[in-house]
């Protein structure tokens, strides 16, 4: 009872020992086996449960996927289960293949997996842009909607993208993107951001955010602590940004709190590193001064906070699938997305609980918004 009272504080749900008593979700995780509540924080792609899908074939989104639940994957899911599934063009094929597909990710676990996928609009739109036709609406890059300044639009777009997120089974929707692009040299976010003004992006990101609700998804709001002052692109290698704390505060920040305000269940790091912040070149994935005294404390964050893809290069060429893993839930993450090696890292977490590197106590946490997040999207 005591450390239910000690994890529920920590979380900031300060509720008495009778209500603690009654946490469906603490009943839950006391019977979760260690291995259980660990695969709970990883997010991987499907491909990811298949031996013939190598770490090289996994990154390579040209390549052939896996399009259908197979008996190796339920074999490899029961011996290392995870939280979710992030699928990409190359797993879905029509309409009726990625119903499928998803209701049976969904029945792969007790607890079932979060199915999520990057579906902004513009030219990041795994559905939309697919080269077979799913009947749903193209929309215009976010530029163009931010540059048309009509917050209605925005809320079109995420009832929109939500209504038919939801009926193909889906539950997160990797957006908004949430960057001030003031860099004219940034290569990455670019167009997919809602433009250089930080007030009128935290609009359109309030306005996305309420009607992905609406539309049945849960929201995503991404990339902490903001990608649009960089030049550099994570997924090959190291992007920082040189503004201090105070200067993000006023202008990166902006639209985070709006998306935070409208009640985003999850937020995505960035792998950007701010050493004017931190002091260090460490990427934000993996500070827990950005991660838990920026995001958590300051901004009062008290979702799921999901890190960008662990195989990328900033990431990947400094450190190993279990060294990023770590790391990153010893800053606060709760849920590691895509690691290079899900094994590897999965391995990595539990032995760092065993040496006492992470502690128990710290894997609960995240367990516990995980399973709170699962609980409202999973309610019978």
């Amino acid at each position: 009872m005591k450390r239910t009272l000690a994890l529920l504080s920590a979380l900031g749900l300060m509720i008495s020992g009778a209500a603690a008593e009654e946490d469906g979700i603490m009943a839950k995780m006391e019977k979760m086996a260690l291995r259980d509540k660990v695969g709970q924080l990883f997010m991987v792609r499907p491909d990811a449960l298949e031996e013939r899908f190598g770490p090289a074939e996994l990154e390579d989104n040209n390549r052939t996927g896996t399009t259908r639940v197979t008996d190796e994957m339920r074999e490899r899911y029961a011996e290392y289960p995870c939280g979710g599934f992030a699928l990409f063009r190359k797993n879905i094929l029509s309409p009726s293949q990625l119903r499928s597909f998803a209701q049976k990710l969904h029945g792969l676990g007790e607890i079932p997996p979060l199915l999520a996928i990057d579906e902004e609009g513009g030219r990041i739109a795994r559905i939309a842009n697919h080269p077979t036709s799913f009947g749903v609406k193209k929309f215009p890059s976010m530029a163009e909607i931010g540059a048309a300044g009509d917050p209605a639009q925005a809320y079109t777009l995420g009832k929109t993208i939500g209504d038919y997120l939801t009926a193909f089974g889906l539950d997160i929707d990797f957006a908004p993107v949430a960057d001030v692009n003031t860099n004219p040299q940034n290569v990455v976010i670019g167009d997919r951001a809602f433009g250089s003004d930080p007030e009128k992006a935290a609009e359109m990101v309030a306005q996305v955010v309420a009607g992905l609700h609406d539309g049945g998804v849960l929201s995503c709001v991404k990339h902490f602590p903001g990608h649009g002052d960089t030049a550099a692109d994570t997924h090959t290698g190291y992007a920082e940004t040189l503004k201090t704390w105070e200067e993000i505060a006023a202008c990166e920040m902006i639209p985070f709190r709006a998306g935070i305000a409208a009640g985003t269940e999850l937020i995505m790091t960035a792998h950007i590193a701010a050493p004017n912040v931190t002091g260090s070149k460490e990427p934000a994935s993996v500070s827990s001064l950005l991660l838990t005294e920026k995001l958590r404390q300051e901004l009062g964050f008290q979702g799921v906070i999901i890190t960008d893809a662990l195989a990328m290069g900033a990431i990947h060429e400094h450190y190993s699938s279990a060294e990023a893993s770590v790391a990153a839930l010893q800053a606060g993450a709760d849920i590691l997305l895509m690691p290079y090696n899900y094994y590897e890292a999965f391995d990595g977490v539990l032995q760092a609980v065993a040496e006492g590197t992470l502690s128990e106590e710290r894997i609960d946490e995240s367990v516990y918004r995980v399973l709170k997040l699962k609980e409202g999207r999973f309610r019978e």
